[in-house]
């Protein structure tokens, strides 16, 4: 053996012995060791919650390991994100995320997170908002509903799961560019919402396309805030098509503690995207009135932090907490 093989071997097994690279390694190589949590921001039910629900048994036939969902609602979605960025990053606790809230909470208030405190997993489905009534409304198109809070500034109530997420960003594009205000009621989650309108507590919503069209035949959607009018809904106008530059959509992924190790992050980016694929779930999503969008865990990041001015940007012009 030359006296440069032996200097090579040396500095390799130097290196496996160095102190947390043989421990880590082994920790890679066994994960999971145990049920990896899945932490949902929003109550059971919501289009967050059945995404990973629809995630989980797919996700566990790819890593060999048990995947459970665990439901931790509050401060929309706040409080299950702040869990997660404090949690052991071993792989085993990841969250559920819906932009914009992941970039607009840490703008608006002194939140318990920030981007940079995750890795980004993988982004699996963008779902369009939506402005919804009950199907007996007054108010059978957006021009009536836009007439009607012109008239009564305030009177009109509209319904969201949070302040700062896509169903209450929307409402604020929205008044910003028909100089209306309306009454914003905060509920926990997509049933609640639901419930809310059905029962005619509120007089309108935001909420996503999915689950306002799953219950289509009680409401009434007068316009989405798409690019493009959805194949699922093609009897819904976009905003844009109204004359309103607005486009707002919930785009949920799923992300793990920044400091997760890379291979273990690499083992989850390469299942999720054989998740997204899965016939199984593109047929649960389009039965929900959702088409999977999958990006890339590191790709996905990387869009979030270049779009983080432009919220930054509209909160100095339109602080979205006092609307």
């Amino acid at each position: 053996m030359t006296t440069r093989r032996r200097t090579l071997l040396a500095a390799a097994g130097a290196s496996l012995a160095a102190p947390g690279f043989a421990p880590a390694l082994a920790q890679t190589n066994r994960w999971p060791e145990r049920p990896v949590e899945i932490v949902v921001g929003f109550v059971a039910g919501g289009a967050t919650d059945l995404d990973a629900r629809a995630v989980a048994p797919l996700l566990e036939k790819r890593i060999g390991g048990s995947v459970v969902v665990v439901n931790r609602p509050g401060a929309g979605g706040e409080v299950a994100l702040a869990s997660v960025a404090r949690a052991r990053p071993d792989g085993h606790v990841l969250a559920t995320t819906n932009m914009p809230g992941l970039l607009t909470i840490p703008i608006e208030r002194q939140a318990q997170f920030k981007l940079d405190d995750f890795a980004g997993i993988a982004n699996i489905v963008t779902d369009p908002t939506a402005i919804t009534v009950h199907e007996d409304s007054p108010y059978r198109t957006l021009a009536d509903f836009i007439a009607a809070a012109k008239a009564r500034p305030e009177a009109l109530t509209y319904a969201s799961p949070g302040v700062g997420t896509d169903d209450h960003l929307q409402l604020v594009l929205l008044q910003a560019a028909t100089d209306t205000r309306f009454t914003h009621v905060v509920f926990q989650g997509d049933p609640q919402l639901l419930a809310a309108v059905l029962g005619r507590q509120v007089d309108s919503m935001g909420l996503n396309l999915g689950p306002v069209s799953a219950n289509r035949d009680k409401l009434r959607t007068l316009a989405m805030a798409g690019a493009a009018r959805s194949p699922f809904r093609p009897d819904v106008p976009t905003l844009k098509e109204l004359g309103f530059d607005i486009e707002m959509a919930s785009e949920r992924g799923l992300v793990a503690p920044a400091a997760t190790p890379p291979a273990v992050l690499a083992k989850l980016r390469e299942a999720m995207g054989e998740v997204v694929q899965d016939p199984d779930f593109v047929r649960i999503m389009r039965s929900r009135y959702t088409e999977p969008r999958y990006e890339e865990g590191s790709a996905w990041f990387t869009r979030l932090r270049g779009l983080q001015d432009s919220y930054r940007t509209l909160w100095q012009r339109t602080p979205w907490n006092q609307r």
